[in-house]
C-alpha cells in the first residue's frame, strides 16, 4: 500500500452533514415519554429502595418533573459515587431517580436517531451488535485480509487512556449542535452532559444511560474519518478499543499517527502508551477478552481465572449458563468440559 494523502489536513473538523435531528425539546419532555421512559427504567429495579420511594407519588413526581423541564427550572442533582470490579476497579456514578428517569426519557428518543448515523463496524451498546458480533467480525477480516491464511494478516491494536474521564464536554456539545438544532432540547443535552465533571469541562459518568450513547456521539466522528478520510476498509472499534487490520505493517504505521492526531487535535484523547501495538493475527492479538489467531480464538488467560474464581464463589445455575454460552463462541472444549465436569453438568 502507498503512503496515505489527507486532504484539507487534520485540522479542518469532519463532519458528514446528511441529517437532522427533527424532534423537539416538547417530544422528550412530555408526560407520555416519561411514563414510557417509566415503564424501560423500572425494569429489574423495583426492589430498590429509591425506586420504590418515587414509585409511591409517581405521577406526581413526574408532573413535577415534567413542569421544571417546561419552565426550564430543573437541575440536574449529584450523584453517588461507588466501585466495581469489571474486571478492573471502575469508578461508577450513580444519579438520583429522577434524573435517571429523565435520562431513559432522553436516551429513547435519541438512540434511534443517531445510531443511523454510526458505521455499522461499531459494536458497543448498540441494539443488534455487542462482544459476539464484534468477535465474528474480527475473525471475518482476519480471513479476508489474510486471504484464507496464505498472507500475512497485521493488526493495529489501539486503546484510549481514560477514556470516560477524559470526554471533552464542549466537544461533545458542538458535534451534537451539528445535528440538533432546537435550542431548548440543546439546554437539556448540555445540563446533562455537565452534571459531571472528573475536572472542569471534562468527563462523563459510568453510570448514565445517556453517556453510552454520549460516547458513541463522540467517537463516531473518529470512525467517519477512519473510513471516510483515512479510508480504511478493515476496521472495529467497541467503546475505546478499536482494531485495523492490513498486509502492511508500514501502512499501519502511519495509519497510527494519523489516529493519534486526530483523537488529540479534533477529541482531545490520548491513546493509552501500554495499550498500543501491531502484530500479526498468527502471533496472536488480545481483543475483547479473547486472544485471536489464525485459526481459532482462546480466552484471554485472566479471564478465565477470573470466570473460575467467580464459578467456585457462586456456582449458581444462570451463571454457570452464562458462562458456557460465552465458551461457546471461542475454542474452549476443554474449558467447558471441565465447567461441566466440576459442577456436576448433565
Amino acid at each position: 500500500m502507498g503512503k496515505l494523502a489527507l486532504g484539507g489536513g487534520l485540522k479542518r473538523l469532519f463532519f458528514i452533514m446528511k441529517i437532522k435531528f427533527t424532534k423537539k425539546f416538547e417530544d422528550i419532555i412530555n408526560v407520555e415519554n416519561l411514563l414510557e421512559a417509566w415503564k424501560e427504567f423500572v425494569c429489574g429495579k423495583r426492589n430498590k429502595k429509591d425506586v420504590q420511594e418515587f414509585s409511591l407519588k409517581l405521577m406526581d413526581n413526574i408532573f413535577c418533573l415534567h413542569d421544571e423541564l417546561l419552565n426550564n427550572t430543573y437541575v440536574h442533582d449529584g450523584y453517588q459515587a461507588f466501585n466495581i470490579s469489571d474486571p478492573k476497579p471502575r469508578n461508577i456514578h450513580k444519579a438520583i431517580v429522577k434524573d435517571r428517569l429523565l435520562h431513559r426519557a432522553i436516551y429513547r428518543k435519541l438512540y434511534l436517531f443517531f445510531d443511523k448515523t454510526f458505521i455499522s463496524d461499531s459494536y458497543s451498546c448498540r441494539i443488534g451488535k455487542g462482544t459476539h458480533s464484534a468477535l465474528n467480525r474480527f475473525r471475518k477480516f482476519g480471513y479476508k485480509v489474510s486471504k484464507n491464511n496464505t498472507k500475512t494478516c497485521w493488526i493495529l491494536k489501539c486503546d484510549i487512556k481514560k477514556f470516560f474521564a477524559n470526554i471533552d464536554h464542549q466537544v461533545l456539545i458542538n458535534i451534537i449542535a451539528m445535528r440538533i438544532e432546537d435550542k431548548d432540547l440543546l439546554w437539556l443535552l448540555q445540563t446533562t452532559i455537565n452534571s459531571f465533571s472528573t475536572k472542569p469541562g471534562v468527563g462523563l459518568p459510568l453510570g448514565n444511560l445517556t453517556s453510552q450513547l454520549f460516547v458513541n456521539i463522540y467517537m463516531n466522528e473518529f470512525d467517519q474519518f477512519v473510513k471516510h478520510k483515512l479510508r480504511v476498509k478493515h476496521y472495529i472499534r467497541y467503546a475505546d478499543d478499536f482494531v485495523f487490520f492490513s498486509e502492511s505493517r508500514e501502512w499501519l504505521e502511519q495509519i497510527l499517527i494519523f489516529a493519534q492526531d486526530f483523537l488529540a487535535n479534533r477529541l482531545k484523547l490520548e491513546l493509552h502508551p501500554d495499550k498500543v501495538f501491531i502484530k500479526t493475527l498468527a502471533s496472536g492479538v488480545d481483543f475483547l477478552g479473547w486472544v485471536h489467531f489464525s485459526c481459532h480464538r482462546v480466552l484471554r488467560t485472566n479471564t478465565k481465572k477470573r470466570m473460575i474464581k467467580r464459578l467456585k464463589e457462586k456456582p449458581k445455575p444462570e451463571s454457570i449458563d452464562s458462562y458456557l454460552g460465552h465458551l461457546s463462541h471461542g475454542n474452549s472444549y476443554e474449558l467447558r468440559a471441565w465447567v461441566a465436569n466440576e459442577f456436576d453438568l448433565r
